[in-house]
């Protein structure tokens, strides 16, 4: 599969109406955030469990979603996990994230991640060997559920993620790079903060130091963002830090990392004045 190069509508409203029924029915990925806003999620749930003969999970997600004071994707999207994984552990059905995992849309492979991340009998080892695919799909949306979705396992288990994340922090491949940098950010967004790091960030080095002059933009914003997460509790780390990185690394790449890195202590030093 490649990616999409469809140019996505601007608004919701603006969907052209096939392109929506496909979205919905899961045939085709979404081409941008506004796209994948737009999904009707309980058509998409109820179009993927007739089509592989779940039907019978079906009254028990709906029911969910019906209950739903808020129903936000971001809600949506949670509760349609929550009740996949309940289904497929009572039935042992493993088939499902099988079928997920490959499937055209970007929805669902992002309720694959949600299946792997949730799934309890998996050790650490195992749920990042799973998900390790998705970390390096070729769809933002994917690669963003998968940290998100192993990020609460990754913080209970963080000594032992971050020995493995270092190894994945000099992988070839961007996106795998990239996986292990923004997995780990202190605070991260709309997440869990990881408080061990933002106590002490300096346990995070090992994944930082050969990323910091990384040739990729989309690993340097991690970078950047992850060092400025930290910025907000240990302020003199990310300081000192920073150069020693510009006098080791005076690179246009540690350059951008440093900017990034520094911008809330800027904007603080400013108002100060």
């Amino acid at each position: 599969m490649i990616e999409t190069k469809r140019k996505g509508s601007r608004s919701i409203a603006e969907i052209p109406t096939d392109i929506l029924g496909q979205l919905n029915r899961g045939e085709i990925e979404s081409a941008n955030l506004v796209e994948f806003l737009g999904v009707d999620r309980r058509k998409l749930i109820e179009h993927l469990m007739t089509q592989y003969d779940r039907k019978h999970y079906l009254q028990a997600i709906l029911s969910k979603l019906d209950n739903l004071e808020k129903p936000t994707a971001g809600a949506i999207y949670k509760a349609i996990g929550d009740e996949l994984t309940k289904q497929v552990a009572e039935h042992n059905d493993r088939e499902l994230l099988v079928h997920f995992s490959t499937h055209p849309s970007d929805i669902v492979r992002c309720w694959a991640t949600y299946l792997i991340g949730s799934n309890e009998e998996l050790n650490l080892v195992q749920m990042l060997n799973a998900i390790r695919p998705f970390a390096a799909d070729h769809h933002f949306n994917v690669r963003e559920c998968a940290w998100c979705d192993v990020r609460k396992t990754i913080a209970q288990n963080l000594s032992e993620s971050l020995a493995i994340l270092t190894e994945w922090a000099m992988d070839e491949d961007e996106n795998i790079r990239r996986f292990a940098s923004e997995a780990t950010r202190p605070r991260g967004v709309w997440c869990e903060h990881i408080i061990p790091l933002k106590q002490n960030p300096a346990l995070g080095l090992p994944i930082l130091e050969p990323l910091k002059s990384d040739s990729s933009k989309y690993v340097r914003d991690s970078v950047g963002n992850w060092l400025n997460d930290a910025s907000k509790t240990q302020p003199e780390f990310v300081t000192e830090l920073c150069k020693k990185w510009k006098a080791e690394s005076d690179t246009p790449q540690t350059d951008y990392i440093i900017k990034k890195a520094l911008r809330t202590l800027k904007k603080q030093n400013e108002r100060s004045k």
